[in-house]
């Protein structure tokens, strides 16, 4: 926590265009999550994650989904598909090279990394506590980047981001 955010340069993005950290250098909070699109666990907080990606829009903070995985299924063609049913609402990335979610600290998927102005790592972890989304008493994401947005100090700062372990190559 606190540390800088690793910066990220040139990752394909669905849209065909590359994408850098440094492109959303206007928003106050960078949200960095990184989805996998055969994970069950990604697909159970999707509808989540788009409701709060439109809600955080109107305060112009910015959310990028990264997908670091080797998997042939899952190319950036199988990305802009997964996408497109599924309204996402994001920038999806993809970064074969798997650098990204080395110098994240990734794990799993999904697993999200706030970023305050300062592009510091002001949280990581779950984005709420309740995978199956049934009994949700915590939103940790939204907490942080209300937190940070309004000036306040983010609480918890790291919480056990619980789903598909990252294949990382050797």
């Amino acid at each position: 926590m606190g540390d800088d955010a690793p910066v990220f340069e040139g990752l394909l993005g669905i849209d065909g265009r590359r994408h850098s950290l440094t492109d959303y250098q206007d928003a106050p909070v960078v949200v960095v999550m990184f989805l996998r699109n055969l994970c069950p666990t990604t697909h159970a907080y999707e509808s989540r994650l788009r409701k709060f990606a439109t809600a955080v829009a109107g305060d112009k903070v910015q959310v990028v989904a990264i997908s670091v995985s080797r998997n042939p299924a899952e190319g950036l063609d199988r990305m802009a598909v997964r996408a497109r049913d599924k309204q996402y609402v994001w920038p999806y990335l993809l970064d074969d090279s798997q650098f990204t979610g080395r110098q994240y600290g990734a794990t799993v998927t999904p697993q999200f990394f706030v970023l305050n102005r300062d592009r510091k790592i002001a949280y990581m972890g779950a984005f709420d506590d309740d995978v199956k989304g049934t009994a949700v008493k915590r939103q940790f994401v939204a907490e942080a980047v209300r937190n940070l947005l309004s000036g306040k100090p983010v609480d918890p700062v790291d919480t056990l981001a619980k789903g598909c372990e990252i294949e990382y190559a050797k």
